[in-house]
């Protein structure tokens, strides 16, 4: 039987977090909320989908965050004639220069490592798409009859440009439902842009120091799982999640809106990033105020929308709002 979770026995690991929020601070000015959302997800064991227009700092975020966990990065820019093997890997033919024999050995892709950013995820066709998923998805990689286990901890960020969709191929809901989290990266405020014009157009970049290791990340991931969250959030979540549902009893103000909802994995995830959430911020129970600050990032990318949301020009966050104020957390 396991000790129990305190402050005390943990106080090592809660230190180190804080750390790693301020080293991602030294180099990137403001998205408190972003990085917040996108160590959730890798505290939760997820992968993040983040949306923004180009030139917000998406890139740097992510190679700023390996640098922070002290992970291998890698990068991969999607376009519509990359192939599975760009990215999984390949076999090629080598001799034996001794036997003059010649075997076949797996090459690997950049998806064999810790943090990869899958750039324009939505450029690439379905087929290469599936293939990055199922990696995210099983974490190994299949080819020729063997299987190849990635590195742990795996985790992906996948952008995508929410302006310009000529020669994209949008992710399907199924697809899309694979990602733990929907991150929308704003503009800056303009304080914040200021302080990135000073800071970017000098000598010299920030230096980030490695904060935690690989080893630590997994350990963390473990101990995310043994924060307490009551029966009274579990069952709100529970609620929240059916209550998106047009065919099993949403409620009428969210009905019309919907055309389809999200499903269990959608109530998985809610409960694991306000678990980690609440362990990002020190404490040891998650609360409704967890639940309700990843309600949108967990659930934005897993409604369907109906046509008369669209005529009522209404947004996926615009639904979430409805939806916790028609199911309230119980008095």
């Amino acid at each position: 039987m396991s000790a129990p979770l305190t402050e005390a026995a943990v106080s090592g690991q809660l230190e180190r977090l804080g750390q790693v929020r301020s080293a991602i601070g030294r180099a990137i000015v403001g998205q408190a909320d972003v990085v917040e959302q996108l160590l959730i997800g890798l505290l939760a064991g997820g992968h993040c989908l983040i949306e923004g227009v180009p030139g917000l700092g998406k890139t740097l975020l992510a190679r700023t965050l390996g640098r922070a966990l002290a992970l291998d990065f890698g990068r991969v820019q999607f376009t519509p004639d990359l192939m599975p093997s760009d990215i999984l890997g390949t076999e090629i033919l080598e001799e034996d220069h001794g036997t003059g024999k010649r075997h076949f050995r797996f090459q690997k892709g950049p998806v064999f490592t810790n943090l990869l950013l899958a750039d324009e995820l939505n450029r690439t066709p379905p087929k290469t798409q599936a293939a990055l998923l199922e990696a995210m998805q099983e974490h190994t990689v299949s080819y020729a009859g063997l299987t190849h286990k990635l590195p742990e901890p795996f985790f992906v960020l996948a952008t995508q440009n929410p302006l310009e969709q000529a020669g994209t191929y949008p992710l399907p809901e199924a697809q899309l439902d694979r990602f733990l989290l929907h991150v929308r990266v704003a503009y800056p405020t303009e304080i914040e842009e200021r302080a990135i014009l000073t800071q970017t157009t000098g000598l010299g970049d920030a230096e980030v120091q490695a904060v935690i290791s690989g080893a630590e990340v997994l350990a963390l991931q473990k101990l995310v799982r043994q924060v307490h969250l009551g029966d009274d959030v579990l069952d709100w979540i529970v609620r929240l999640v059916r209550a998106t549902r047009p065919q099993t009893g949403a409620p009428a103000e969210l009905a019309s809106w919907l055309r389809w909802g999200a499903g269990p994995r959608a109530g998985q995830a809610l409960v694991l990033t306000a678990k980690a959430r609440a362990l990002l911020h020190g404490r040891l129970a998650a609360t409704r105020d967890d639940v309700k600050a990843m309600t949108a990032p967990v659930l934005r990318h897993r409604l369907v929308l109906s046509f008369a949301a669209e005529a009522d020009r209404r947004s996926a966050d615009d639904v979430i709002e409805a939806l916790l104020r028609a199911v309230p957390f119980p008095a």
